[in-house]
């Protein structure tokens, strides 16, 4: 078994196509991107198709998209996040949904994967205005570590579409190599975290990467046609596809 999941309400690419594939989806709430309305429409198109909802949070910082640290004080980035995830929640309520997971983006994400204060305070925040949701993040990160501190339930993540380091962590973004860009690629790597629990690095080594759901990016070009292969390739492999939580 495996979740599919992807990014969602961001204001690109095809969230209609995408939610008939995945099996669960993060929502952007406010941070990098989206609003009232974008999570009204993620929120029905997912209730539509039968999708796990969580939250999406990030840094507040739309025209960086999220994607880089930003000078904030830690008062500030949890007033942020906090009303992010709030925001969503209210949202859900009145459509009688329940946000099952909560899932940093971007930089946020990835710096929280490795400063356990910045994972500290994630993990703090998911326990106060979330505990029966998902903390979800890299296997063996320092999130992981944050989320068992506070008894959380944890999903571990991979990313069909990003190459990773010997490290376990993503390749940044602006190194050649970094996105997955064909179906072939993303296919093969879905097929060998689900399989395996593995992936191969952008150098060649192949290192250990278990994890329960499986992310392809919203806003990657051909998100749809790629996530269709891939929930056909796991599909093939016997493998079923649905929610971690």
């Amino acid at each position: 078994m495996i979740d599919l999941n992807a990014d969602l309400g961001e204001g690109m690419g095809d969230d209609a196509a995408l939610m008939a594939v995945i099996s669960s989806c993060n929502i952007a709430c406010g941070g990098h991107a989206g609003d009232e309305a974008s999570m009204q429409a993620a929120l029905a198109l997912a209730k539509q198709n039968g999708v796990s909802v969580g939250a999406h949070p990030s840094y507040p910082d739309r025209e960086g998209f999220g994607r880089r640290r930003i000078d904030i004080s830690s008062e500030d980035l949890i007033r942020s996040l906090t009303g992010q995830v709030q925001a969503l929640q209210r949202l859900a309520k009145g459509s009688e949904i329940e946000i099952k997971h909560v899932k940093p983006h971007g930089a946020l994400y990835n710096e929280a994967a490795i400063d356990p204060g910045l994972a500290d305070l994630v993990a703090s925040l998911v326990a106060d205005l979330a505990p029966e949701a998902a903390l979800v993040g890299p296997p063996a990160s320092r999130l992981y570590k944050a989320a068992m501190r506070r008894d959380l339930m944890f999903v571990g993540e991979a990313f069909a579409d990003r190459a990773y380091q010997p490290d376990g962590q993503l390749v940044p973004r602006r190194i050649p190599g970094a996105i997955l860009e064909a179906d072939s690629e993303r296919v093969e790597q879905a097929l060998s975290i689900a399989v395996k629990g593995q992936v191969t690095t952008l150098e060649g080594a192949v290192i250990a990467l278990p994890a329960q759901t499986i992310c392809l990016h919203g806003d990657s070009p051909g998100a749809v046609k790629s996530a269709t292969k891939i929930r056909a390739a796991l599909e093939a492999e016997g493998i079923r596809i649905r929610p971690a939580q």
